[in-house]
């Protein structure tokens, strides 16, 4: 009988590694093309290129951050436990030794009771289990007894909930060096592609992006929407105080920012304490639509949620763009990626 069989539907991770693939391909097919034409690819598209790859460079620095996070959070617990089983081992020593106390008093009054040398045995578990015994046992003993069992089961609890976070750890370390490397990729990718930029050209891109950065602080106009209060206020005064400097990877200030390390350090200064990626940043207010902003609002784009900054009134965001940028002043409607939401603190 023939077998009627539904095709096996591709797995999200098969269409984006296709996807991913697939656009690689093109991006190939495209640099074959000019080394086959014998062109040079113009500013324009250089920049164009460059600008696509640092904004992928900057997508993979948060996943880069959140490992990072990651790793530290289960490197404290990892030490927490370990101090805790440090301590239990001191108790279960102590508990033992009373037990040995019992053991020589009794040695003393004429010889140890068969009952009290399965107490100093290393597997009190398999003591209690024979119940015929406990008779024998004096409360104080039996108490004793069930306080070294109780200890044991704690120490082999946190001893198991460590190795399992050990590897939380190993994986999460691995995570951490994939990230660094597809980061370091993208910018070594960006820095070829200017590298065939004549010097002319290459000033007349940093002449770009340095008019870029001042037209930014001139087209603000906060008056135009409702003022930053309270702590909002003073998290905004304090990003505004670090405008132009330079945008690094994984970087939390006070000399340079990425994007989520900027807006971390500016609510610190206001005595908030906010998560350091900006996909956790996202989950710890109110959500915002558009006309709802107010100055201060942190503000969040592209639909991985990758990019954020501080909204500065006008439909103006203050922000540490990406990899060969400062803090600065940028229009909503030119960061390259829809706006998603913003969320007040």
């Amino acid at each position: 009988m023939t077998s009627h069989r539904r095709p096996r539907q591709p797995s999200r991770t098969r269409v984006s590694v296709l996807t991913t693939a697939a656009a690689a391909a093109v991006a190939l097919s495209a640099n074959a093309a000019h080394a086959a034409s014998g062109e040079k690819p113009g500013k324009d598209e250089v920049k164009a290129r460059v600008d696509r790859l640092y904004e992928q460079a900057e997508q993979a620095t948060e996943k880069y951050n959140g490992a990072n996070e990651k790793q530290q959070k289960l490197q404290r617990e990892i030490s927490a436990i370990q101090d805790s089983v440090a301590r239990g081992r001191q108790e279960l020593n102590k508990l033992r030794e009373g037990l040995g106390s019992m053991a020589s008093a009794q040695y003393r009054s004429g010889g140890i009771d068969p009952s009290v040398q399965l107490l100093l045995s290393s597997d009190p578990d398999d003591f209690l289990d024979k119940a015929s015994t406990l008779d024998q046992l004096s409360g104080q003993q039996v108490q004793a007894l069930k306080k070294i069992q109780d200890k044991q089961r704690e120490l082999a609890q946190q001893r198991a909930e460590a190795a399992e976070k050990l590897k939380d750890l190993a994986a999460a370390r691995a995570e951490l060096g994939d990230k660094k490397k597809e980061v370091q990729g993208k910018l070594a990718e960006a820095q070829k592609l200017l590298n065939t930029l004549t010097a002319r050209e290459k000033a007349a891109l940093d002449a770009e992006q340095q008019r870029a950065s001042r037209s930014s602080a001139e087209r603000v106009d906060i008056g135009h929407h409702a003022p930053a209060t309270g702590r909002a206020a003073a998290a905004f005064a304090a990003a505004q105080s670090q405008l132009g400097k330079p945008y690094v990877r994984g970087a939390t200030g006070p000399s340079s920012y990425d994007c989520s390390g900027l807006t971390s350090w500016a609510y610190a200064q206001a005595g908030v304490f906010i998560p350091r990626t900006s996909e956790a940043q996202s989950g710890i207010g109110t959500r915002l639509t558009r006309s709802q902003l107010q100055v201060g609002d942190l503000v969040f784009f592209f639909n991985d949620l990758h990019h954020v900054g501080l909204y500065a009134g006008n439909g103006q965001i203050l922000h540490a763009p990406r990899t060969g940028t400062v803090v600065r002043y940028e229009s909503m409607d030119t960061i390259g990626g829809p706006f998603m939401f913003g969320v007040r603190v």
